[in-house]
């Protein structure tokens, strides 16, 4: 059980639509929140063509709330997905809902019941700390970090090839945006990472200019008249955070798990090999596990 520290205040409107008591904003439209999704994130970050023809592919997520980012991106990789590609999803909540809320949310759209289903029988706990959802039917596992976004990015050792930043909105949520977290966005880039956005707010375009990537306005979903693309070219200031994550001989990231010391700010840490299952779902089925403590 979370504690009001770190609990969505959830509520529903009047057509069951999901919206945050925290921070006075719904989570998508119920209306077009599957087509926003797929027009702002995946094609955003030009997707599928990225992933052609990759072996591995790394999706990083500010902001995991009802999972609707995620089901949407795994009902494609399932159609699309390259042979023998593997796909890591890295994600960040501060404020989890539970898999009940989730399964309420993502219902709207049956065009993504296998991919929420997985999602949802195998939630993350709520509990600070990562959290690992393995998905062999997708061929994927999916890491979700429940806690501060610094603390997270600082945590996790991957490179992303693309970014869905997706926290609720810089003038209500603005601690997503700041200055430290597009310091570790670039930190955590991959070579030509991708990056989408809902918001086109100057803080963000030049936070992401100034850290090396190549920003541009499109035109926006629904009532949105535009939204972001960028992409990462380099690191135009100097004294910027540089990448620590690991990477093999081909540039490619680990499965950003990494032990951390005493100093860490949440009490569950990264320590390999602790994992351990909490539940066996079988060959075709999610499971999930709790990266223990060291």
């Amino acid at each position: 059980m979370t504690t009001d520290d770190t609990a969505p205040h959830l509520t529903w409107t009047d057509d069951d639509e999901p919206r945050s008591g925290r921070f006075g904003d719904v989570y998508f439209s119920r209306d077009d929140g599957l087509a926003e999704t797929r027009a702002v994130f995946l094609e955003g970050c030009g997707l599928p063509d990225a992933w052609a023809g990759r072996r591995h592919f790394t999706v990083a997520e500010l902001g995991f709330g009802t999972g609707l980012n995620i089901a949407a991106l795994l009902d494609l990789w399932s159609r699309t997905r390259p042979e023998g590609g593997r796909l890591h999803v890295f994600s960040i909540e501060g404020f989890p809902l539970t898999a009940d809320e989730a399964r309420r949310a993502l219902g709207a759209w049956p065009e993504l019941a296998e991919a929420a289903l997985a999602l949802t029988e195998a939630w993350p706990e709520r509990t600070p700390g990562f959290h690992r959802v393995d998905l062999p039917g997708f061929h994927a596992v999916l890491d979700v970090a429940v806690g501060d976004v610094d603390w997270a990015l600082d945590q996790w050792s991957g490179a992303a090839d693309a970014w869905f930043l997706d926290g609720f909105s810089p003038a209500l949520n603005p601690g997503m945006w700041s200055e430290t977290v597009m310091d570790r966005i670039a930190a955590r880039s991959a070579p030509g990472a991708r990056v989408a956005t809902f918001t086109v707010a100057g803080a963000v375009r030049r936070g992401l200019s100034e850290r090396g990537f190549v920003v541009e306005k499109k035109p926006g979903h629904g009532r949105k008249r535009e939204r972001l693309e960028a992409r990462h070219v380099g690191d135009r200031r100097r004294g910027r955070c540089r990448p620590t994550g690991r990477t093999d001989r081909r540039g490619r990231a680990d499965d950003g798990r990494r032990p951390r010391d005493s100093r860490r700010r949440h009490p569950v840490g990264l320590a390999e090999g602790r994992a351990h299952d909490h539940r066996d779902r079988g060959p075709d089925r999610a499971r999930r596990r709790r990266l223990d403590p060291e």
